[in-house]
């Protein structure tokens, strides 16, 4: 395997020097973590199962021109993107009370909210990603309005579609995190969503059961962790034929 230069390491991937100028190579980690980092562990093949159901939400959510960091899948656990400035906000949008939301107001878990409700938090660990409204946002300079208007626009708009998506697999999107960054080319930017979408930033409920499928079951543990991952890429058509086998990662160069 070609030796690459490690760019970054978060909690659930790696970046990695591209092939080309402006592009980069995202690697899905099996590492788990909850509650910031306080929880962690290991959900086996968690890496590979993540770039498949991220890679093909991303090439759907591209045919409805949503604008994303993707280009393609390179392997079992790589995709190659588009490097972009992230914007430093974690987007969070709630269908059904689930989580924090459920706490901090006492709503009871489950319950439908009278309209999805978007939120945004400050992208800091040692801060623990404190909620902010769009007015710190913009009043700090981590986005600007122009930005945030089409931060808004996007993720009403990928809600929407993935709702409907997941709804026809006989799953409920309770709430997911997304995250956007500004793509530079040539003269222009643009606002693409970024990082990723998979049962690690979404809260994926079984339509008739309610049953758990997400990284809720590691946070709470429920077990079948594994599993619930499985069925998810099971149900979108999209599990690898011989599984969630593991495969060694990238050689790193410093």
């Amino acid at each position: 395997m070609a030796r690459r230069r490690q760019l970054y390491e978060g909690k659930a991937k790696i970046l990695f020097e591209g092939p080309e100028p402006g592009t980069l190579v995202q690697y899905f980690k099996d590492d788990a973590t909850a509650f910031n980092a306080q929880k962690k562990g290991t959900i086996t093949g968690k890496g590979v199962l993540n770039n498949r159901i991220s890679e093909f939400l991303m090439i759907k959510l591209a045919e409805i021109n949503v604008p994303t960091h993707f280009i393609r899948r390179l392997n079992m656990r790589e995709q190659l993107i588009k490097e972009v400035e992230i914007i430093p906000i974690e987007v969070v949008v709630r269908n059904i009370a689930a989580g924090s939301i459920a706490q901090r107001l006492g709503i009871p878990e489950g319950t439908r909210l009278p309209r999805s409700i978007v939120e945004y938090y400050y992208k800091n660990d040692q801060l623990n990603d404190p909620m902010v409204a769009e007015e710190h946002i913009t009043a700090f300079g981590w986005a600007t309005p122009q930005d945030m208007d089409d931060i808004i626009h996007l993720t009403l708009r990928i809600n929407d579609f993935l709702t409907g998506l997941f709804l026809g697999v006989g799953i409920t999107l309770v709430d997911f995190k997304i995250e956007f960054g500004r793509l530079y080319e040539n003269e222009d930017m643009r606002i693409v969503l970024a990082d990723e979408i998979s049962p690690d930033n979404c809260r994926l409920w079984d339509a008739k059961t309610n049953e758990k499928m997400d990284k809720d079951r590691f946070r709470r543990d429920l077990g079948k962790i594994e599993e619930a991952y499985q069925e998810v890429a099971r149900r979108l058509g999209i599990l690898p034929e011989a599984g969630a086998r593991d495969m060694k990662g990238p050689e790193t160069m410093q």
